[in-house]
């Protein structure tokens, strides 16, 4: 097979595990070090975004375009007192840290750089591994993080960091679920939970029947399951507990929640865990909605857009995007109530995600059927929806009863009630002639009494 057709080509799972051990390290060793210039990167765009948002400077000092910024922060938090209090689990308070980096670092294994290319002479994809579940290694290792720290908030010794793990918690079991079930259209459309056969099943249009005429659509899945996309989007930014979202570290709440008593190079490992998820997660959406490391459609019209090398390009551009959508998040929009952010994930986010479920169920499952029984059997399905939305019963708040009406309601013998209006009526112990005496301004000499 000729290399030009071997660079166009999608690996799958048969190409992984030939690679020697040196190239296997090279891989290891540029994922690495992808998730931490991407950390460093995405603090320094993160300052500068926000910054032209808020129309203010930002770091401009340290560096050309203030891009050492970040480096000589982490210089300054690796030589500061690292602080450890008195009543905290010593083992559990340094490990917590460790474990939510090494969560976020994990999912970057799974997750598809390119298609097949030529390192120092042998065919390998540009990805670390794959599995045929890689979707749920993802899911776990997003599952996993919070431990880090819930562990880190129980093991302060502290009430508000141990305040920020137990957000941490509901907030995993809120939206985990909604992530979960966005995923299933995925693999329901995909037929496969590996990650490199996700981006080859949005390489190629899709073609809609549409009376009996073929229409190609596009293939990302961010187009053609565009309610997945939507839930999977806003349950991301609230696993990585990044604004509006980040009630585990609310500081005008809990002072910084979980991370309250971490100092110096500790707090240093929290910051870079949530950077790192948020690269790890917009991968993961690039991956699995916007067609990985295919070129978009533009650049496709140019036949090698997806061979070679230039692919890493359009991913990387992708995983930017997103980036840039997590931090236009955290410059626009306010922090929920926490009562708010449990409410908005329980009862909007998972029966929305229930109903396209089934909806897409039904779909699938009436494809081989004839064009005028789908066409009925759509229609049917929706007026059953529509009628269901209509006719829904809602708890209607009853209207509050009037202040005179809940002095009339009072049952006999109650306690005497204060004057509505206000005004205290005089003492009845005071003599009549007193609260009836003429008022203390009186022109002098009026009075035929007077001495």
């Amino acid at each position: 097979m000729s290399p030009v057709i071997l660079a166009a080509q999608d690996p799958t799972l048969a190409d992984f595990g030939k690679d020697p051990w040196w190239l296997v390290l090279i891989k290891i060793l540029f994922a690495f070090v992808f998730c931490m210039l991407a950390t460093l990167l995405g603090v320094w765009f993160e300052r500068r975004v926000v910054a032209r948002m808020a129309v203010r400077p930002g770091p401009n000092q340290v560096g050309p375009f203030g891009l050492l910024q970040t480096l000589a922060d982490g210089l300054k938090l690796a030589f500061k007192e690292d602080i450890l209090p008195k009543a905290a689990d010593k083992v559990v308070y340094f490990f917590a840290p460790v474990i939510s980096v090494i969560c976020a670092v994990t999912a970057l294994s799974v997750i598809p750089f390119g298609p097949m290319v030529s390192i120092f002479g042998n065919w390998t994809p540009l990805q670390v591994t794959d599995v045929p579940v890689a979707v749920l290694l993802l899911l776990a290792c997003s599952s996993l993080a919070v431990y880090g720290i819930v562990l880190g908030g129980w093991a302060s010794g502290s009430t508000y960091p141990l305040l920020g793990g137990l957000r941490s918690a509901a907030q995993l079991v809120s939206y985990e679920v909604a992530m979960g079930l966005s995923i299933v259209a995925v693999f329901m459309t995909a037929g496969t939970m590996s990650t490199s056969g996700i981006v080859a099943a949005q390489g190629d249009a899709t073609q809609l029947n549409i009376a009996g005429h073929a229409v190609p659509a596009p293939g990302w899945y961010a187009i053609l399951l565009l309610p997945s996309f939507v839930i999977f989007f806003i349950a991301m930014v609230a696993e990585t507990n990044r604004a509006p979202f980040d009630l585990p570290e609310a500081e005008s709440e809990l002072v910084a929640g979980f991370q309250t008593e971490y100092s110096s190079l500790k707090f240093a490992l929290f910051m870079l865990s949530e950077y790192v998820a948020m690269v790890s997660m917009s991968a993961v959406t690039t991956t699995l909605f916007l067609g990985g490391w295919r070129a978009p459609w533009p650049i496709t019209l140019w036949a090698g857009a997806n061979s070679g090398w230039w692919p890493m390009l359009w991913f990387f551009g992708k995983v930017i995007l997103l980036v840039f959508v997590f931090v236009w998040l955290r410059g626009t929009l306010p922090r929920l109530r926490y009562d708010q952010f449990m409410r908005f994930g329980w009862k909007v986010l998972l029966p929305i995600s229930l109903v396209w479920i089934l909806v897409l169920s039904g779909l699938r499952s009436i494809e081989g059927w004839e064009t005028r029984d789908r066409l009925f059997a759509t229609f049917i399905g929706a007026g059953v929806l529509l009628l269901a939305t209509l006719f829904w019963p809602t708890k209607k708040k009853e209207p509050k009863p009037t202040l005179q009406e809940q002095v009339n309601s009072r049952p006999h013998g109650s306690f005497p009630l204060p004057p509505l209006d206000l005004q205290v009526p005089p003492s009845p112990r005071t003599r009549r002639v007193v609260a009836e005496r003429e008022p203390a301004n009186v022109v002098a000499g009026s009075d035929p009494r007077e001495v």
